[in-house]
């Protein structure tokens, strides 16, 4: 299990690995609640902006129906990804990879972020929640649905499949326990930009695919750096991420892959016209802070420091996917 990521621990149920912290100190249920859903993790959201600030610039596309859509479609969302992570939190405790995770071992991990851990909530009042959740995202999924003013078949298709796999990822099919983890974050992400915007265009343009697949290249990209650093509690109970599967040296060079291949997806967007030849730069910072990111956690060995640096890359690329919309209609 992970700490402020949408990354899952999804192995069969077991005996925790390590005695249980102690009780956390009692605090607002609602607060609870909002610990449990990740509230505070707020990056998964950020794709519906991008998508937005894609339609501003196209003449007549933003409305006030399209505008509600957007609107409907981030709560739905966040609905959705609260159910998922309750449900993490829910295997995690089951299989006693968090208690392994935020046990006396970890002394920087604060233990209030998981609930049951802590002994704040219970599995059954874990579980109510996140089924609420999860229904409630589905009544809103399907008011995005009807306020589309387009509707290809792949936007509706992908609304139930968003809806159905996410809740199987680290529940019922535990699909991330079958390895697809690593993909699975990029696709989620992917998903959460491009939708919202086939619905309201009815099309999907190069560029938003491309900015679609950057968008979920970010949490995969902190999300690894908690998997190695939560590498023992995830080979204790069968996590098969590929921080536990290979060496250090293995893990050290996929994530290095993965950096350099996100360069080059932007890199190639901009040399083959799909983005704007001036993309590769705008996005140039984001790619200097990946590198930074590299170097704190396997030249320096600060592997948590290098997961806190995964946020500012994301958040910063994000930034800088928004802005490129009204900079390439300002520039013709």
């Amino acid at each position: 299990m992970t700490d402020s990521t949408l990354t899952t621990t999804t192995a069969p149920a077991g005996p925790p690995a390590s005695p249980a912290p102690a009780p956390a100190p009692a605090e607002g249920r609602l607060k609870t609640y909002a610990r449990l859903g990740k509230l505070d993790v707020y990056d998964y959201y950020l794709g519906t902006f991008i998508a937005l600030s894609a339609v501003v610039p196209l003449a007549g596309a933003l409305t006030g129906r399209t505008a509600a859509l957007f609107g409907v479609f981030l709560v739905g969302q966040v609905l959705l990804l609260m159910a998922m992570t309750a449900f993490d939190d829910v295997t995690g405790f089951r299989d006693g990879s968090d208690i392994t995770n935020y046990g006396p071992d970890h002394p920087l991990r604060n233990v209030r972020r998981k609930p049951l851990v802590a002994g704040t909530l219970t599995v059954p009042e874990a579980l109510r929640f996140a089924w609420t959740c999860a229904a409630l995202a589905a009544a809103l999924f399907a008011v995005t649905a009807l306020l589309a003013p387009h509707r290809p078949a792949w936007t509706l298709i992908g609304l139930v499949v968003l809806w159905v796999v996410t809740l199987q990822y680290s529940y019922g099919v535990k699909l991330s326990y079958h390895g697809f983890q690593e993909v699975y974050l990029v696709a989620l992400g992917f998903a959460l930009v491009i939708l919202p915007y086939g619905m309201v265009t009815g099309q999907a343009t190069g560029l938003l695919l491309v900015q679609a697949v950057l968008f979920g290249f970010g949490p995969l990209m902190f999300g690894v750096y908690s998997n190695t650093n939560d590498v023992d509690g995830d080979r204790a109970v069968g996590r098969p991420t590929v921080a536990a599967l290979v060496s250090e040296r293995g893990n050290a060079r996929f994530i290095g892959a993965l950096s350099l291949a996100e360069f080059l997806t932007i890199a190639g967007a901009s040399a083959t016209g799909i983005a704007p030849w001036w993309f590769v730069l705008l996005m140039l910072p984001a790619s200097l802070l990946r590198l930074r990111q590299y170097l704190l956690g396997f030249r320096s060995g600060d592997i948590m420091r290098a997961r806190r640096t995964g946020f500012a890359v994301h958040r910063l690329g994000v930034v800088l996917m928004v802005a490129s919309h009204p900079l390439a209609a300002a520039l013709g």
